[in-house]
């Protein structure tokens, strides 16, 4: 009981990482129809761009200060690189953004160093919020999971029901009416790109400091996103938020299970073979 409680929560908080993390990618991709191969590596300028403006301003600070930094940064590449290639299709932008995650990885390193850095939980934040069964839940990654829920209703409200998101989707679908109607559609399109780099860079300032901020941290989640936007149904921000839980609880009882699936592995195959066997040797055998 003890185990699949505490491996419950952290599963929970690890899971809304990867949602705000895999949501800035969501609604790039849905809204863009860009698949934004550095997206793992803005969460990575945003826990370094975290850790620079704590040591300056304090966590609180560069809490709104640091995913408006990547933020910016999104926009400026959307708007002076991304735009330039758009018209060549879907290739092209994918490697401007695979190309764009190795420049990054080397400005890092360059700027920061190749080891991690001391990015420390903030002092208000860094103690247990409850203790189950004599086992200590942290105070700050329930601070992570309320930020994550609170921005998936802060998504669904600006997109359902405020202006913005009316025009947003318009965008995507009859772009020629909203420049009609006096809205700057490759602008627009700017600040989406922007915004969910700076939902990237929201995930990396708590994650960093929750987990480790080092310069391979965007190759670690960059592969997981993925999977979370897949799995969740590509465009989908419900489907990223359940799948991201699902992929986070089963990545968290797999780490605390230890278990082998290698003596039941010959059952298992046994079973497929007969569900899948092919239909001619079926037929052959009278079946």
């Amino acid at each position: 009981m003890v185990f699949f409680t505490i491996s419950l929560l952290n599963g929970l908080s690890y899971g809304l990482l990867l949602f705000l993390l895999s949501s800035g990618l969501t609604l790039i991709f849905s809204m863009m129809g860009v698949l934004n191969f550095a997206h793992a590596s803005f969460y990575m300028l945003g826990a370094y761009f975290g850790y620079s403006v704590s040591a300056w301003l304090g966590f609180w600070p560069a809490l709104v200060l640091a995913p408006l930094i990547v933020g910016g940064l999104g926009a400026l590449f959307e708007r002076f690189l991304l735009r330039r290639v758009h018209r060549f299709g879907h290739v092209a932008e994918l490697l401007m953004t695979f190309g764009l995650s190795y420049l990054i990885l080397e400005v890092v390193q360059l700027v920061w160093g190749r080891s991690s850095v001391d990015y420390r939980v903030p002092v208000a934040l860094d103690g247990p919020l409850l203790t189950l069964f004599g086992i200590q839940f942290p105070a700050y990654r329930a601070f992570m999971m309320g930020v994550a829920v609170g921005m998936l209703a802060a998504l669904w409200l600006l997109l359902r029901h405020t202006r913005v998101g009316l025009v947003i989707q318009a965008a995507l679908t009859h772009p020629g009416m909203v420049e009609a109607l006096g809205h700057n559609v490759p602008r627009v399109f700017m600040w989406v790109f922007g915004g969910g780099c700076a939902l990237a860079g929201l995930a990396g300032v708590l994650g960093g400091n929750a987990f480790v901020t080092e310069p391979g941290m965007a190759a670690a989640l960059g592969g997981i996103v993925f999977v979370v936007v897949v799995v969740g149904g590509v465009g989908s921000l419900g489907g990223a938020f359940l799948a991201s839980l699902l992929i986070g609880l089963m990545q968290t009882f797999a780490v605390g299970l230890d278990v082998s699936v290698a003596p039941i592995l010959p059952y298992l195959l046994m079973v497929l073979v007969l569900v899948f066997r092919p239909r001619g040797l079926a037929g052959a055998r009278g079946d």
